[in-house]
Protein backbone atom coordinates (compact mmCIF):
# COMPACT_ATOMS: atom_id res chain seq x y z
CA UNK A 1 0.00 0.00 0.00
CA UNK A 2 1.64 2.93 -1.54
CA UNK A 3 -0.44 5.40 -2.84
CA UNK A 4 0.43 8.60 -3.30
CA UNK A 5 -2.26 10.18 -3.41
CA UNK A 6 -1.21 13.99 -3.95
CA UNK A 7 0.72 13.21 -7.15
CA UNK A 8 -2.69 12.00 -8.40
CA UNK A 9 -4.17 15.60 -8.58
CA UNK A 10 -4.72 17.13 -11.88
CA UNK A 11 -5.44 20.89 -12.99
CA UNK A 12 -9.36 21.84 -11.93
CA UNK A 13 -11.13 23.02 -14.95
CA UNK A 14 -13.50 26.20 -14.88
CA UNK A 15 -16.77 24.28 -14.99
CA UNK A 16 -15.71 21.83 -12.36
CA UNK A 17 -16.99 24.70 -9.26
CA UNK A 18 -20.02 24.47 -7.91
CA UNK A 19 -21.78 27.33 -6.21
CA UNK A 20 -24.89 29.44 -5.52
CA UNK A 21 -25.79 32.75 -5.41
CA UNK A 22 -27.55 33.49 -2.08
CA UNK A 23 -26.21 30.52 -0.27
CA UNK A 24 -23.05 29.14 1.31
CA UNK A 25 -22.52 25.22 -0.86
CA UNK A 26 -20.47 23.14 1.69
CA UNK A 27 -19.50 19.23 1.61
CA UNK A 28 -20.28 17.47 -1.70
CA UNK A 29 -20.88 14.09 -2.30
CA UNK A 30 -21.16 12.45 -6.17
CA UNK A 31 -23.29 9.40 -7.38
CA UNK A 32 -25.11 8.11 -10.58
CA UNK A 33 -28.65 7.15 -11.79
CA UNK A 34 -29.36 4.30 -14.26
CA UNK A 35 -29.91 6.81 -17.13
CA UNK A 36 -25.92 7.93 -16.42
CA UNK A 37 -26.63 11.81 -14.81
CA UNK A 38 -24.08 12.37 -11.95
CA UNK A 39 -25.74 14.00 -8.65
CA UNK A 40 -24.05 16.12 -6.41
CA UNK A 41 -25.70 16.15 -2.87
CA UNK A 42 -24.26 19.02 -0.85
CA UNK A 43 -25.19 20.91 2.46
CA UNK A 44 -26.22 24.76 1.89
CA UNK A 45 -27.57 27.35 4.20
CA UNK A 46 -28.13 31.28 3.76
CA UNK A 47 -25.20 33.34 2.86
CA UNK A 48 -26.64 36.17 5.01
CA UNK A 49 -26.26 34.04 8.33
CA UNK A 50 -22.94 33.78 7.66
CA UNK A 51 -20.40 31.37 7.22
CA UNK A 52 -20.51 29.69 11.19
CA UNK A 53 -24.94 29.06 10.43
CA UNK A 54 -23.59 25.92 9.19
CA UNK A 55 -24.51 24.43 12.21
CA UNK A 56 -28.10 25.97 12.69
CA UNK A 57 -29.50 26.82 9.60
CA UNK A 58 -27.96 23.41 6.77
CA UNK A 59 -29.93 21.50 5.20
CA UNK A 60 -29.17 19.05 2.48
CA UNK A 61 -29.97 20.14 -1.66
CA UNK A 62 -28.85 18.50 -4.47
CA UNK A 63 -27.46 19.13 -8.31
CA UNK A 64 -27.51 17.44 -11.19
CA UNK A 65 -24.99 17.55 -14.36
CA UNK A 66 -24.03 15.02 -17.25
CA UNK A 67 -20.77 14.95 -16.62
CA UNK A 68 -18.56 14.23 -13.25
CA UNK A 69 -16.70 17.73 -13.85
CA UNK A 70 -19.61 19.70 -14.22
CA UNK A 71 -21.11 21.73 -14.84
CA UNK A 72 -23.87 21.06 -12.14
CA UNK A 73 -27.62 22.92 -11.71
CA UNK A 74 -29.33 23.01 -8.46
CA UNK A 75 -32.54 20.82 -8.57
CA UNK A 76 -33.60 20.66 -5.37
CA UNK A 77 -33.45 19.74 -1.54
CA UNK A 78 -33.60 16.41 -0.24
CA UNK A 79 -36.03 17.02 2.15
CA UNK A 80 -37.77 19.98 4.70
CA UNK A 81 -35.60 21.10 7.77
CA UNK A 82 -37.80 22.90 10.12
CA UNK A 83 -41.05 21.53 8.84
CA UNK A 84 -42.68 21.57 12.66
CA UNK A 85 -41.84 18.29 13.45
CA UNK A 86 -39.81 17.91 16.62
CA UNK A 87 -37.43 15.06 16.07
CA UNK A 88 -33.77 14.83 16.96
CA UNK A 89 -33.02 16.07 13.31
CA UNK A 90 -35.95 18.42 12.94
CA UNK A 91 -33.89 21.44 12.51
CA UNK A 92 -30.75 21.14 10.72
CA UNK A 93 -28.95 18.35 8.02
CA UNK A 94 -25.09 18.32 7.31
CA UNK A 95 -22.40 16.07 5.68
CA UNK A 96 -23.74 14.18 3.25
CA UNK A 97 -22.13 10.79 2.07
CA UNK A 98 -23.88 9.33 -0.62
CA UNK A 99 -23.72 5.33 -1.18
CA UNK A 100 -25.26 3.43 -4.08
CA UNK A 101 -25.37 -0.70 -2.77
CA UNK A 102 -27.94 -3.37 -4.08
CA UNK A 103 -29.70 -1.07 -6.87
CA UNK A 104 -30.88 1.68 -3.81
CA UNK A 105 -29.16 4.53 -2.63
CA UNK A 106 -27.97 5.48 0.72
CA UNK A 107 -27.74 9.02 1.87
CA UNK A 108 -26.09 9.52 5.09
CA UNK A 109 -25.90 12.50 7.16
CA UNK A 110 -25.41 14.53 9.98
CA UNK A 111 -28.32 15.84 11.73
CA UNK A 112 -29.48 18.26 14.94
CA UNK A 113 -32.06 20.65 16.38
CA UNK A 114 -31.69 22.57 18.83
CA UNK A 115 -33.79 26.27 20.56
CA UNK A 116 -35.84 28.37 18.27
CA UNK A 117 -34.41 30.30 15.57
CA UNK A 118 -36.89 30.61 13.48
CA UNK A 119 -37.17 34.55 13.89
CA UNK A 120 -33.17 34.67 13.31
CA UNK A 121 -31.36 35.47 9.81
CA UNK A 122 -28.21 35.29 11.51
CA UNK A 123 -25.86 34.76 13.76
CA UNK A 124 -26.90 33.41 17.50
CA UNK A 125 -25.51 33.53 20.56
CA UNK A 126 -22.82 31.14 21.55
CA UNK A 127 -25.03 29.01 23.75
CA UNK A 128 -27.29 28.22 21.03
CA UNK A 129 -24.68 27.83 18.84
CA UNK A 130 -22.59 25.39 20.88
CA UNK A 131 -26.53 23.48 21.53
CA UNK A 132 -26.91 22.49 17.97
CA UNK A 133 -23.55 21.28 17.91
CA UNK A 134 -23.69 19.22 20.62
CA UNK A 135 -27.09 17.79 19.59
CA UNK A 136 -25.39 16.17 16.36
CA UNK A 137 -26.08 12.43 15.70
CA UNK A 138 -25.88 10.74 12.38
CA UNK A 139 -28.86 9.47 10.68
CA UNK A 140 -29.40 7.47 6.98
CA UNK A 141 -32.06 7.98 4.35
CA UNK A 142 -33.05 5.48 1.87
CA UNK A 143 -33.99 5.81 -1.97
CA UNK A 144 -34.72 4.25 -5.39
CA UNK A 145 -33.62 6.90 -7.27
CA UNK A 146 -31.37 9.53 -6.22
CA UNK A 147 -33.89 12.09 -7.27
CA UNK A 148 -36.10 11.07 -4.15
CA UNK A 149 -38.24 10.43 -2.33
CA UNK A 150 -35.98 9.68 0.23
CA UNK A 151 -37.09 7.79 3.61
CA UNK A 152 -35.27 8.71 6.88
CA UNK A 153 -35.35 6.94 10.01
CA UNK A 154 -37.09 7.85 13.07
CA UNK A 155 -33.74 8.14 15.45
CA UNK A 156 -29.99 8.09 14.44
CA UNK A 157 -28.05 5.21 12.89
CA UNK A 158 -25.07 6.10 15.21
CA UNK A 159 -25.52 7.82 18.38
CA UNK A 160 -23.45 8.80 21.03
CA UNK A 161 -22.37 6.29 23.82
CA UNK A 162 -22.51 8.02 27.35
CA UNK A 163 -18.85 7.30 28.69
CA UNK A 164 -17.13 6.82 25.42
CA UNK A 165 -14.70 8.57 23.46
CA UNK A 166 -18.14 9.22 21.53
CA UNK A 167 -20.11 10.44 24.38
CA UNK A 168 -21.15 14.00 22.89
CA UNK A 169 -21.48 14.00 19.38
CA UNK A 170 -21.42 11.97 16.42
CA UNK A 171 -20.94 13.56 12.68
CA UNK A 172 -18.57 13.13 9.42
CA UNK A 173 -20.20 10.15 8.52
CA UNK A 174 -18.71 7.97 5.27
CA UNK A 175 -19.13 4.32 4.63
CA UNK A 176 -17.53 1.71 2.18
CA UNK A 177 -18.57 -1.17 1.31
CA UNK A 178 -15.98 -4.23 2.85
CA UNK A 179 -14.39 -6.98 0.71
CA UNK A 180 -16.68 -9.36 2.11
CA UNK A 181 -19.64 -6.95 1.72
CA UNK A 182 -20.04 -5.50 5.12
CA UNK A 183 -20.46 -1.57 5.68
CA UNK A 184 -17.69 0.30 7.11
CA UNK A 185 -18.82 3.61 8.43
CA UNK A 186 -15.86 5.98 9.46
CA UNK A 187 -16.77 8.76 11.64
CA UNK A 188 -15.93 11.72 13.85
CA UNK A 189 -16.80 11.82 17.55
CA UNK A 190 -16.59 13.95 20.15
CA UNK A 191 -15.88 13.17 24.26
CA UNK A 192 -17.64 14.36 26.53
CA UNK A 193 -15.91 17.27 28.89
CA UNK A 194 -16.18 20.93 29.77
CA UNK A 195 -18.89 22.80 28.10
CA UNK A 196 -19.78 24.38 25.63
CA UNK A 197 -16.82 22.47 23.49
CA UNK A 198 -16.73 18.91 25.35
CA UNK A 199 -13.75 17.05 24.81
CA UNK A 200 -11.59 15.57 22.50
CA UNK A 201 -12.75 15.19 18.64
CA UNK A 202 -11.18 12.04 17.05
CA UNK A 203 -12.30 9.61 14.04
CA UNK A 204 -13.63 5.92 14.91
CA UNK A 205 -15.13 3.18 12.89
CA UNK A 206 -18.48 0.79 13.33
CA UNK A 207 -19.71 -2.23 10.86
CA UNK A 208 -22.64 -3.09 10.11
CA UNK A 209 -24.07 -6.28 7.76
CA UNK A 210 -26.01 -3.90 5.73
CA UNK A 211 -27.07 0.02 5.09
CA UNK A 212 -29.67 0.17 7.56
CA UNK A 213 -27.29 -1.09 10.31
CA UNK A 214 -27.12 -1.51 13.17
CA UNK A 215 -23.58 -0.21 13.55
CA UNK A 216 -21.16 -2.22 16.09
CA UNK A 217 -18.55 0.36 17.18
CA UNK A 218 -15.19 -0.34 17.44
CA UNK A 219 -14.37 0.64 21.53
CA UNK A 220 -11.58 3.35 21.07
CA UNK A 221 -11.31 5.85 18.58
CA UNK A 222 -8.91 4.59 15.46
CA UNK A 223 -7.67 7.74 14.75
CA UNK A 224 -5.94 10.37 17.66
CA UNK A 225 -3.12 12.62 17.92
CA UNK A 226 -1.22 12.31 20.88
CA UNK A 227 -0.05 15.83 21.36
CA UNK A 228 -3.36 17.65 20.61
CA UNK A 229 -7.20 17.07 21.93
CA UNK A 230 -8.31 18.25 18.34
CA UNK A 231 -7.02 15.51 15.82
CA UNK A 232 -9.18 15.00 12.73
CA UNK A 233 -12.32 15.56 11.12
CA UNK A 234 -13.94 15.20 7.68
CA UNK A 235 -13.04 11.73 7.33
CA UNK A 236 -13.74 9.46 3.42
CA UNK A 237 -13.29 6.04 3.86
CA UNK A 238 -12.93 3.43 0.72
CA UNK A 239 -11.89 0.24 0.09
CA UNK A 240 -9.22 -0.83 -2.62
CA UNK A 241 -7.29 -3.35 -3.61
CA UNK A 242 -6.16 -5.96 -0.26
CA UNK A 243 -6.60 -3.15 1.88
CA UNK A 244 -9.19 0.37 3.03
CA UNK A 245 -7.85 4.58 2.90
CA UNK A 246 -9.45 7.41 4.15
CA UNK A 247 -8.60 10.78 3.92
CA UNK A 248 -9.00 13.30 7.05
CA UNK A 249 -8.67 17.02 7.78
CA UNK A 250 -5.55 17.19 10.24
CA UNK A 251 -6.74 19.56 12.47
CA UNK A 252 -2.75 20.91 13.71
CA UNK A 253 -0.82 19.43 10.56
CA UNK A 254 0.35 16.56 13.01
CA UNK A 255 0.44 13.89 10.33
CA UNK A 256 0.80 15.59 7.51
CA UNK A 257 3.54 17.85 8.71
CA UNK A 258 2.39 20.85 7.15
CA UNK A 259 0.10 23.24 7.69
CA UNK A 260 -3.16 23.35 10.07
CA UNK A 261 -5.86 22.00 7.82
CA UNK A 262 -3.93 20.17 5.11
CA UNK A 263 -5.53 16.66 4.37
CA UNK A 264 -3.81 13.30 5.24
CA UNK A 265 -3.91 9.71 3.89
CA UNK A 266 -4.40 7.24 6.09
CA UNK A 267 -3.95 3.26 5.11
CA UNK A 268 -5.42 0.05 7.05
CA UNK A 269 -5.39 -3.89 6.30
CA UNK A 270 -8.67 -4.28 7.86
CA UNK A 271 -10.26 -1.12 8.44
CA UNK A 272 -9.89 -1.28 11.96
CA UNK A 273 -6.64 -0.75 12.68
CA UNK A 274 -5.33 2.80 10.95
CA UNK A 275 -1.98 4.72 10.32
CA UNK A 276 -0.45 7.49 8.04
CA UNK A 277 0.69 6.32 4.71
CA UNK A 278 4.24 6.62 3.85
CA UNK A 279 3.07 9.48 1.88
CA UNK A 280 1.20 10.74 4.59
CA UNK A 281 0.03 14.85 2.90
CA UNK A 282 -2.44 13.91 0.72
CA UNK A 283 -3.26 17.91 -0.20
CA UNK A 284 -2.61 20.99 1.46
CA UNK A 285 -4.50 23.94 0.56
CA UNK A 286 -3.94 25.69 -2.65
CA UNK A 287 -6.10 24.83 -5.70
CA UNK A 288 -4.12 24.55 -8.73
CA UNK A 289 -6.54 25.73 -11.72
CA UNK A 290 -6.52 24.87 -15.19
CA UNK A 291 -7.12 28.06 -16.20
CA UNK A 292 -5.39 30.60 -14.20
CA UNK A 293 -2.35 30.62 -11.32
CA UNK A 294 -2.48 28.67 -8.17
CA UNK A 295 -4.96 29.43 -5.45
CA UNK A 296 -4.03 29.48 -1.81
CA UNK A 297 -7.59 28.97 0.10
CA UNK A 298 -8.61 29.24 3.72
CA UNK A 299 -10.32 25.98 4.16
CA UNK A 300 -10.04 23.10 1.32
CA UNK A 301 -12.11 20.44 3.76
CA UNK A 302 -15.13 17.83 3.59
CA UNK A 303 -12.94 15.49 0.65
CA UNK A 304 -15.21 12.90 -1.05
CA UNK A 305 -14.14 10.48 -4.10
CA UNK A 306 -15.90 9.81 -7.49
CA UNK A 307 -14.95 6.19 -8.64
CA UNK A 308 -14.51 5.33 -12.55
CA UNK A 309 -15.88 2.40 -13.84
CA UNK A 310 -12.81 0.23 -13.02
CA UNK A 311 -13.15 1.26 -9.53
CA UNK A 312 -10.41 3.65 -9.40
CA UNK A 313 -10.29 7.19 -7.89
CA UNK A 314 -11.24 9.68 -10.65
CA UNK A 315 -12.61 12.93 -8.77
CA UNK A 316 -11.89 14.36 -5.59
CA UNK A 317 -14.64 16.66 -4.50
CA UNK A 318 -13.83 19.40 -1.73
CA UNK A 319 -15.75 22.60 -0.34
CA UNK A 320 -13.95 25.60 -0.55
CA UNK A 321 -13.57 28.58 1.90
CA UNK A 322 -11.36 31.31 -0.52
CA UNK A 323 -11.00 33.34 2.67
CA UNK A 324 -12.72 34.55 5.77
CA UNK A 325 -16.21 36.17 4.78
CA UNK A 326 -15.89 34.58 1.09
CA UNK A 327 -18.92 32.55 -0.21
CA UNK A 328 -17.96 28.83 -0.25
CA UNK A 329 -18.72 26.39 -2.88
CA UNK A 330 -17.75 22.85 -3.82
CA UNK A 331 -15.09 21.75 -6.99
CA UNK A 332 -15.05 18.43 -8.23
CA UNK A 333 -10.69 17.85 -8.52
CA UNK A 334 -9.96 15.33 -11.34
CA UNK A 335 -7.51 12.63 -10.34
CA UNK A 336 -5.27 10.27 -12.59
CA UNK A 337 -2.05 8.32 -12.39
CA UNK A 338 -1.85 5.19 -10.57
CA UNK A 339 -3.53 4.80 -7.19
Amino acid sequence: MRMNFREMLRPVPAQAKFDLEGWHVWCGSMTKDAEGRYYLFYSRWPEQAGFDAWVTHSEIAYAVADNPLGPFHHVDTVWTCRDGAASWDGDVAHNPAILRYANRYYLYYMGTHGPDISDLDGAVDEATWWAYRNNQRIGVAVADHPGGPWTRGASPVLDVSPGAWDGLVTSNPTVSETADGRILMMYKGVAEGPPPKGGAVNAGVAFADQPLGPFCKQPYPTVSNPTHDWAVEDPYVWCQGDGYYALMKDFQGYFTQSERGSVALFESPDGVTWRPSQYALAFDLQIHWAHQAPQAVARLERPQLWFDESGKPAVLLCAVLEQEGSRTYNIQIPLGGDS
